[in-house]
């Protein structure tokens, strides 16, 4: 996942948790593509004061992520429900028979893993 992506996605998840400032500054370089000199002279700053506090929002994302794992579970529940739809899919040509039975163990899986929650 390219790095990019990968705060934006992080940042959905675990952007509540950071401060005010890391928020807007992680919306404005991530979300709205502004460059490092536009954050520092809309907030009166130097480019290292943006470029450090970017750098620390980012490292606080990563250890939420280590931590609660939110998005590594969402990412594997989406990759299950793609398995699902291929096997329905498959299922309704006549590929895999089975294909309703392994989608119904694939779907338990993942409703059995949320109500850890």
């Amino acid at each position: 996942m390219k790095e990019f992506h990968k705060i934006n996605l992080l940042f959905d998840f675990y952007g509540s948790l950071l401060t005010e400032r890391q928020q807007k500054f992680v919306e404005l370089y991530y979300g709205d593509d502004w460059s490092l000199g536009e954050i520092a002279e809309q907030f009166a700053v130097t480019r290292q004061a943006v470029h450090d506090t970017l750098k620390r929002a980012e490292q606080i994302l990563n250890t939420y992520e280590e931590k609660l794992g939110l998005v590594r579970k969402l990412s594997g529940d989406y990759r299950s429900l793609e398995e699902i739809a291929t096997l329905i899919h498959d299922y309704q040509t006549g590929v895999a028979p089975d294909g309703l039975d392994k989608s119904k163990q694939i779907l338990q899986s993942v409703l059995d893993n949320w109500q850890r929650f």
